[in-house]
């Protein structure tokens, strides 16, 4: 019994945390704001609409699928999360978009990406 104990107690300790290299910094809302649309490498159309660019802050609408998101976010080196997509700005009106999938049978994960464009 105390080697499971030993083996729990060194399981839980303490790990230092490793510090964060995102830069907060205010971005130009111009290069965000308005509604960003795309096709996964699956086929799926997927909709960002991005408003409200403050600072480093901004207020996101997802919605791929049957799926619709809201979320206030923070942009740090080019890019934000909501939910399990990323979106990194790539260029002037271009986008780089990766969504972890979760097949809910298996519970596979796999990675889908597409571009998006800002109109």
């Amino acid at each position: 019994m105390s080697d499971i104990m030993s083996v729990l107690q060194n399981a839980y300790a303490t790990t230092p945390l490793t510090p964060t290299t995102t830069r907060y910094t205010p971005v130009d809302p111009a290069s965000y704001q308005g509604t960003w649309t795309g096709t996964y490498s699956n086929n799926q159309k997927f909709e960002f609409t991005i408003s409200e660019v403050n600072g480093f802050r901004a207020q996101v609408k997802y919605a791929s699928g049957g799926t619709v998101q809201y979320q206030q976010v923070l942009i740090g080196n080019s890019s934000f999360r909501i939910g399990n997509t990323k979106f990194v700005l790539s260029g002037n009106g271009t986008a780089t978009v990766g969504n972890a999938v979760t097949d809910p049978v298996t519970g596979d994960t796999s990675l889908v990406q597409g571009t998006a464009k800002q109109s």
